[in-house]
């Protein structure tokens, strides 16, 4: 089966290989691929900016169906359709395992970085990690449940929003549109920034609920905040969702003082900025690294019950076969989210 791989450390290394099909071993089903989303993690994995173990194929968003399972595998069914959490391992006894937060975990090892991911025909993963897909949600949105756990994660897991605060996202993207989707159904009015380049993100951001949008090369968002805060003391919240460093910089200047500060994008690089900000206003500062279960759990109610859609964000779809074509789509931004498709999916 042909299969997207990083297969050495160093910049690009990557190719599209021909590997034989897995089989599970006890205790982990095997899913046939039927969409897996291009993460910005792939991009710095193909950078080399992001830590992997090559030989290895990428892809950790995905969702398709159980055509197999090892043995000791129950309350599972062969043609389930399902979506995965990504941990294929965890060391279960460090001080964050025992606390619930396997996403921390230090010898933590995910399906794409790891062990084989979903940029192929069919992954291999803990029986533990599958989650059924709700009827209402195809396997193009399931394969986007991922993203959308990794902000439940960072908006919900540690409460950073309250009905009726004004919160303002910085970057049009997948991770602003959805943390967009999941601030309003928290009951906070919302304020997206995007920049010259991004009108049919912002206008997507709109017919997605977004209360207002911002071209901060064009419009005065310190004004415009200003105005629709109480008082004009600035933002309740800012979530900076870019990985754009003049993004947090402006956001220290729109949030209120005692006001929360949630870092969800990542730069991949260190940024500087007025560090003084956060004594001067006496933020809560928080940031999130990807996941834990009980996310996953309500980013699925979440699809289900409409408040959150991921299939508007879905702009390309390729064939794995082209992935080259899909990672430049990807990294130039000429749409939000790309699809790859394994080859030959009967999907």
């Amino acid at each position: 089966m042909k299969a997207v791989m990083k297969i050495a450390r160093g910049v690009g290394n990557v190719e599209l290989r021909d590997i034989p099909e897995p089989m599970p071993e006890s205790g982990q089903v095997k899913i046939r691929i039927a969409a897996a989303g291009i993460c910005g993690t792939d991009l710095h994995i193909y950078k080399d900016e992001f830590r992997s173990f090559p030989p290895v194929v990428l892809g950790h968003e995905v969702a398709g169906e159980i055509v197999g399972f090892g043995a000791g595998v129950t309350g599972l069914e062969i043609g389930s359709r399902v979506t995965t959490e990504t941990y294929f391992s965890t060391c279960g006894v460090c001080r964050y395992c025992r606390n619930g937060q396997s996403n921390l975990c230090l010898n933590r090892r995910s399906i794409g970085s790891a062990v084989n991911g979903g940029f192929t025909n069919y992954v291999i993963v803990p029986a533990k990690n599958i989650h059924l897909l709700p009827e209402n949600v195809d396997f193009q949105s399931g394969a986007l449940t991922e993203p959308l756990a990794c902000v439940v994660h960072g908006v919900l897991d540690t409460p950073t929003v309250l009905p009726g605060d004004i919160a303002v996202i910085a970057g049009p993207g997948a991770i602003g549109l959805l943390t967009l989707q999941v601030v309003k159904a928290a009951g906070a009015i919302a304020v997206v920034l995007g920049k010259n380049g991004d009108e049919h993100r912002l206008e997507l951001a709109r017919s997605l609920g977004a209360d207002y949008t911002i071209n901060v090369q064009r419009d005065e968002p310190e004004t415009l905040i200003r105005d629709l805060t109480p008082e004009g003391l600035g933002a309740d919240v800012v979530y900076e969702c870019s990985g754009a460093g003049a993004a947090a910089v402006q956001l220290l200047t729109l949030v209120r003082r005692r006001g929360r500060y949630v870092q969800i994008g990542l730069f991949g690089k260190s940024i500087a900025w007025d560090m003084d900000q956060i004594c001067y206003k006496e933020l809560v500062m928080t940031g999130s690294n990807a996941s834990t279960p009980p996310s996953w759990i309500r980013a699925l109610q979440l699809l289900k019950s409409g408040m959150v859609q991921t299939k508007p964000l879905i702009t390309h779809i390729y064939d794995v076969t082209d992935w080259q074509q899909a990672f430049e789509g990807f990294e130039s931004k000429s749409g939000i989210k790309t699809i790859l498709q394994p080859h030959g999916s009967e999907f």
